[in-house]
């Protein structure tokens, strides 16, 4: 099966820009909400959340669009807990959406978007600024106990395609020594449970640089990359840049795009490693600057390279800025109000309590315009045979 699907960023690891607001770490974020309010409504607020913006209404409609897959970035916390105690009580929206995919036909990549002491000083990793994951072997040791367990859980599930073990990991020569370890560790205690699904290994440098991963090479094992060049067209940091066109300096193209990620199929037939493209997105802005050009000649580009991909991302208040949804909240509510002076998920520290009702409902994805241009060009890729 070729992959071609999308990410559910922002469900079961949230995101700030996603919530239409700044990128803090999720630790950091409900630190505050629960100053603001107590522990019980936080706990609350999380269940609301996860219960209201993804629902088995969205598995069906990315179903109808011909999608095949769907990557679930994951926080470490929805299932260490379960790890060290072998019941699976904390997590229950995994094992629902494994089932919801099933039901319609889909299928599930698992990804450990923030691992314990974090892999990178970004928010994604829900990092505040360091990251201990490396540094420290106990932290690595119970995200390998983390996936010995979740590859336990769903082992004889057809709705698995796979586990994505570490989401973007930090760049440096010093992380890649620990991070070697932790993947061979990683994937012996999978395949203790799990032969036959896909195990996937992402590169340093935020999913860049797959050199080191070279003697991985084995059965049902692929290399994962994330694509956003040139990042300041993708991500909208410099207005008004147009694809083809510089950005800044460097002219980039279809024939840029494929001279840039031809390192990536060289290095998959000369390892005999399939490569997956885990995340690439851009900021659609209506297309007035080329965006659905650029996305249409990038996933051109992977079908002739014979890559895996999935998109980033289904769903998000539409923002100015980092790769925006399919489906996108653009209205102005109280708790988005991008106006300022505080924005997005920040507001509902004060709001929760006095607009809880209309929170959770603008969360549904009934709320949200679907980017119909965007979707045009991806069902076509969807539907390839």
């Amino acid at each position: 099966m070729s992959i071609r699907g999308l990410n559910l960023g922002s469900w079961l690891l949230m995101e700030g820009y996603i919530l239409g607001g700044r990128n803090i770490s999720e630790s950091a974020f409900k630190n505050e909400f629960k100053k603001a309010n107590n522990a019980k409504e936080l706990e609350k607020f999380q269940e609301f959340f996860r219960s209201s913006y993804i629902t088995e209404n969205d598995f069906k409609l990315i179903s109808s669009w011909g999608c095949n897959t769907l990557r679930i970035p994951f926080h470490y916390s929805i299932v260490e807990s379960s790890a060290y105690k072998y019941s699976t009580s904390d997590i229950d929206y995994l094992k629902s959406a494994v089932h919801w995919a099933y039901k319609y036909n889909l299928k599930v990549i698992l990804d450990l978007h923030a691992a314990v002491g974090s892999q990178s000083g970004d928010w994604h990793a829900d990092s505040s600024g360091k990251y201990e994951f490396f540094s420290k072997a106990q932290n690595r040791d119970r995200m390998v106990k983390l996936w010995e367990y979740l590859s336990w859980v769903f082992k004889d599930s057809p709705a698995i395609c796979g586990y994505d073990l570490l989401n973007e990991p930090a760049s440096g020569k010093s992380v890649i020594k620990p991070l070697r370890d932790f993947y061979k560790k990683a994937i012996s205690a999978i395949r203790k449970n799990d032969q036959k699904h896909l195990i996937f290994i992402q590169g340093v440098n935020w999913a860049q640089d797959i050199d080191f991963l070279a003697d991985f090479s084995g059965e049902n094992i692929q290399a994962s990359i994330h694509f956003y060049q040139p990042i300041d067209f993708t991500f909208n940091l410099i207005r008004n840049l147009k694809y083809p066109g510089k950005a800044p300096k460097v002219f980039w193209n279809k024939s840029k795009i494929r001279r840039h990620l031809k390192k990536y199929s060289l290095f998959s037939k000369k390892y005999s490693m399939d490569i997956y493209v885990g995340e690439f997105g851009i900021n659609s802005r209506s297309g007035f600057f080329g965006e659905y050009q650029w996305l249409r000649d990038v996933i051109d580009i992977f079908e002739e390279f014979n890559f895996g991909w999935t998109y980033w991302t289904y769903k998000s208040v539409k923002r100015e800025v980092f790769p925006d949804g399919i489906t996108q909240y653009c209205f102005n509510p109280l708790w988005v109000r991008r106006e300022g002076p505080v924005y997005g998920w920040e507001n509902l520290y004060s709001l929760w309590e006095s607009h809880k009702k209309d929170i959770i409902s603008s969360w549904k994805t009934d709320y949200f315009c679907l980017d119909k241009k965007l979707l045009e060009e991806l069902k076509y890729f969807f539907r390839l045979k």
